[in-house]
């Protein structure tokens, strides 16, 4: 249960966001989904931002109080009274003293969900233009009872869209594809099957020749291209910084946005081309001992295990690797849930590290399904597990580091990524507060 003095900031919150949409009014993105929210955020803004004045939500704004703040453009109070009263002082000077032009003319916003109703608070007032509906999955179960009442909250961001309104919809997702059934607006499908608007096809991976990695025996990966198809019209798109399906997605659903915005293939395909994910989201990074890693600590849950370990199997490595820590709020599919991606990992890696409690069974399924157990280590938490996995390592492996926030996984990316310095530009959960956790 909220406590009175937050459901009281909520309200003086709205109360400001309302004013300032209606003395500016930005037309407003809204991104949902179970995985892919943050990535397709940065891709809409990434695009958009090349021809408008654009703000997207930061850090974890996705909430009552974090979307209102983004709207404001202001940081927040934390804990203080103070703090909250200066907040207060400077929303008021956006109301009454900002000028129109210096404002954003396109939000874009990612909007969270942990229990139900949360998404229908913030359309009511936000009011999008456009919903992005990524895709449903079985992570944050906690105050769900199951996968169908997810997608029945997270649908409600397009369900109540204005009749001039665009649902972004994702045609590969059976759940947010059957939103479309629902809803009178304007659709447009993005997705790599052929019935999708806005559609990726002709996936390769890049990689570059480099004398001093794997002693010039093997190449070195270097992006992801694609082609990207809309109304009869195709261009190529090469992604310098990013990696798998997951990024692609992001792209996709982002030109679906920029075109509604007025944009052609061409400008979306050069906007995008140094786009890369946030940290901790199927990023390269490289490793010690001539090594690569598949950077996906953030979070975690077996829909986004499993395209990750998708990227595993395609990329070319000497051994395969993967470090897969707990993936949490599963509710009664924790057990299942691991499992599903210990099967795969049996058909991809060389080697499994399960770190914690229920990866676990992780390494139980990918036994059972035929990895040697001599190549399966468990450890019970990222800090037991970093040196054992560092010395492990062989010049030509590629390592998929990836688990729930809770399974800090970063700390093992951290202790084998070879510069160590760039830890804060490159992996998440990097601020003083985490370090001390």
């Amino acid at each position: 249960m909220k406590s009175r003095k937050i459901i009281l900031l909520e309200k003086i919150l709205k109360y400001f966001t309302v004013k300032t949409l209606r003395k500016y009014k930005p037309r407003i993105v809204g991104v949902t989904g179970s995985v892919g929210k943050t990535s397709t955020k940065e891709a809409i803004y990434t695009i958009l931002a090349s021809k408008f004045r654009v703000r997207k939500n930061e850090k974890n704004y996705n909430n009552e109080i974090g979307l209102p703040l983004s709207v404001l453009g202001l940081e927040s109070g934390g804990g203080s009274f103070v703090g909250w009263g200066i907040v207060f002082v400077r929303a008021l000077g956006v109301i009454f003293f900002g000028r129109k032009r210096n404002y954003p003319e396109i939000l874009v916003l990612e909007m969270g969900a942990d229990r139900p109703g949360d998404i229908k608070y913030l359309v009511d007032f936000l009011r999008p233009e456009v919903g992005v509906v990524t895709a449903v999955g079985i992570s944050h179960l906690e105050f769900f009872e199951n996968k169908k009442q997810i997608a029945r909250e997270k649908s409600t961001l397009v369900k109540c869209l204005n009749k001039e309104g665009l649902a972004v919809l994702n045609c590969d997702d059976k759940e947010v594809q059957a939103m479309a059934k629902d809803i009178q607006v304007k659709k447009m499908f993005y997705g790599f099957s052929q019935n999708a608007d806005v559609r990726a096809s002709d996936i390769f991976f890049g990689y570059e020749k480099a004398t001093d990695f794997y002693g010039g025996g093997l190449d070195k990966i270097k992006g992801i291209s694609f082609k990207l198809s809309y109304d009869g019209a195709t261009v190529p798109v090469r992604l310098m910084r990013s990696v798998g399906r997951p990024q692609i997605y992001a792209v996709l659903a982002a030109a679906a946005v920029g075109i509604h915005f007025g944009m052609n293939l061409l400008e979306i395909a050069g906007a995008i081309k140094d786009f890369q994910a946030p940290a901790g989201r199927l990023n390269i990074i490289d490793g010690i001992k001539n090594t690569i890693i598949i950077e996906d600590s953030y979070n975690a849950a077996p829909q986004s295990t499993l395209a990750a370990l998708e990227v595993l199997e395609k990329i070319k490595a000497r051994r395969k690797l993967a470090a897969l820590g707990n993936m949490l709020e599963l509710g009664e599919d924790t057990e299942s849930g691991h499992r599903e991606v210990g099967r795969k990992v049996a058909e991809v890696a060389d080697i499994l590290f399960a770190i914690g409690e229920k990866a676990k069974f992780i390494a139980d399924e990918a036994e059972e399904a035929g990895l040697d157990k001599s190549n399966i280590f468990c450890y019970d938490t990222s800090t037991e597990a970093k040196i054992p996995i560092q010395k492990e390592l062989r010049e030509g492996d590629v390592i998929l580091v990836k688990g729930s926030q809770g399974a800090r996984m970063e700390l093992i990316s951290e202790e084998i990524m070879h510069y160590p310095e760039q830890a804060e530009k490159l992996l998440p959960r990097q601020t003083a507060e985490w370090k001390k956790e």
